[in-house]
């Protein structure tokens, strides 16, 4: 049971990971790497969120946009890959980024590929997926919501040569499923919030203001005689 995973038992620094940030944004109208969350672009707290993990090499795959994105992984040793086929979809951006990780000294073990619209993901829930995938040995482990399995996910290095066939208009989660029952699974209910539309982006604030404004209710409480 994943409650059971020993924290010593695994170890991220074989295991690679991809971000990817290559999209247009085509329904939000604005870039939404750059939208503001915590104080933070999106794509910073997503960069953050995977350098927290401890996997290397880490490689940003960008794409309708380049340039002003590099800014938003500075000090973080994200190696960068523009991906000029971006338009076609997900299975260029992975390719893009596999083909980045070529470079590296070592062949990573496994790779974790994410995306940077979902705003709740952790460094603990990476590396919930990274442990079980290296105690089971299963071919993927996915996040689990929404009814289906999806990235964030950890791909073993046995399933390189699949990632590198996906085509253009193919993503992760049509490969996840091709796995079928071997696939393992961590729960992160909070995958099933991301961020492509404006309502989307306003619901994210909106549910923030409203945690914020309770955990400061709760501090100006008076306590109980």
């Amino acid at each position: 049971m994943l409650s059971e995973l020993n924290p010593d038992s695994a170890t991220a620094a074989s295991v690679a990971l991809i971000l990817l940030a290559a999209g247009a944004s085509a329904r939000m109208r604005q870039p939404k790497q750059l939208l503001y969350y915590q104080g933070k672009t999106l794509l910073r707290w997503a960069a953050e969120t995977a350098a927290a993990t401890g996997c290397q090499p880490l490689v940003l795959v960008t794409g309708a946009l380049h340039e002003p994105l590099i800014p938003e992984v500075e000090g973080l040793s994200f190696l960068t890959a523009h991906n000029a086929d971006w338009a076609t979809g997900m299975g260029s951006s992975i390719r893009a980024g596999l083909a980045a990780l070529e470079k590296a000294p070592q062949p990573p073990s496994a790779i974790v590929v994410m995306l940077c619209d979902q705003p709740l993901l952790t460094p603990a829930l990476l590396l919930q997926l990274i442990k079980k995938q290296q105690l089971t040995q299963a071919p993927v482990v996915a996040a689990a919501y929404g009814g289906t399995l999806g990235v964030p996910a950890v791909f073993s290095a046995d399933t390189f040569p699949a990632l590198r066939q996906l085509g253009g208009a193919e993503g992760a989660r049509q490969l996840i499923a091709s796995y079928g029952s071997a696939v393992g699974s961590v729960p992160f209910p909070g995958g099933i919030l991301d961020v492509d539309t404006p309502a989307q982006y306003a619901s994210l604030l909106e549910n923030d203001m409203g945690e914020q404004a309770a955990e400061n209710a709760d501090s100006q409480a008076e306590p109980l005689a």
